[in-house]
Order: C-alpha cells, then sequence, then structure tokens
C-alpha cells in the first residue's frame, strides 16, 4: 500500500485499518499514533490515525498501554494469527463448508497446494501439533469436513 491516492479519493475504513496492522507489525513493539502516522505512507490526518488506532483497539484486535497523555499500540496476534482468524470467521459465516473449502483448495497454486498438504499431513501426525491446540484426527486434501474435494 506504498501507492499514493488519488486527489479526492478515500481509502476504505478497512484498508486503512490493514495498512495501520502493516505498520504494527513491521514495528516489532508498541508505538504510539505520531509514530504510526509518520510511518504510514501519504498524509493522513493524525485524528484519522487515532480513530484507526481506537477502533482496532475496540474490536479487539490492538491492545495499548498509557505512554504520557496518550496510548502507545501493538497487535494483539502476530500476522499470521490474525490472517488465519479472518479465514476462519469467513468460514463460519458461509453455509456450506465443504463447497467453500473445495472452491479455496481448487484455486490454490501448486506451491502453496503443496504447503498445505504437508501441514496436513504434520496436524495429523500426533506427535506435532501447533501451539495450544489439541491434536486431532488426521484429515487429508481429499477429504475435509466429510466432503469431497478434488482439486479441479
Amino acid at each position: 500500500m506504498t501507492e499514493r491516492q488519488a486527489p479526492g479519493r478515500r481509502r476504505a475504513a478497512g484498508q486503512l485499518e490493514g495498512v495501520v496492522l502493516a505498520v504494527l507489525w513491521a514495528a516489532g513493539g508498541p508505538l504510539t499514533a505520531s509514530q504510526v502516522n509518520a510511518l504510514l505512507p501519504g498524509d493522513l490526518a493524525y485524528t484519522t490515525v487515532v480513530t484507526i488506532l481506537s477502533r482496532l483497539h475496540d474490536k479487539g484486535v490492538l491492545r495499548r498501554e498509557r505512554v504520557g497523555r496518550g496510548y502507545a499500540y501493538a497487535p494483539v496476534r502476530d500476522e499470521a494469527a490474525h490472517t488465519a482468524s479472518q479465514m476462519h470467521s469467513l468460514l463460519q459465516r458461509g453455509s456450506d463448508r465443504g463447497a467453500v473449502l473445495a472452491r479455496f483448495v481448487s484455486d490454490l497454486t501448486d506451491e502453496d497446494e503443496e504447503l498445505v498438504q504437508r501441514l496436513l499431513a504434520a496436524h495429523g501426525d500426533p506427535g506435532h501439533h501447533a501451539p495450544g491446540r489439541r491434536p486431532r484426527g488426521h484429515h487429508t486434501p481429499d477429504h475435509i469436513d466429510g466432503h469431497s474435494t478434488p482439486k479441479g
């Protein structure tokens, strides 16, 4: 998001939130609104940055700590955990999880498909699971959630 906006065009709130989060993830530690604003591309008003940070905090995406009369903000989760949470949220909104997953898998690049297969194989290995997660039954990419998901 290093492009400058065309004069008179506004970015969507979600796009601004994404840019602010990217700045905070890259920082590796809490930043004040002024620090975030200085690192953002373009020329956003300070009050806009404060509003975005406040909204992200209200959504539980950021934590904040008192610094002087203001706050310093930091992401609650790393970028991968945040993105995975968004993916889970979108999946839960669909009425047919199998169809959504099948479409997702069919649109993967060969490299991403191989990565998913390796991750699923490791996930099914009782001796290897993600930190903080209980191991679950073995799943293969061809049979997820009880639905066949052929690669098209």
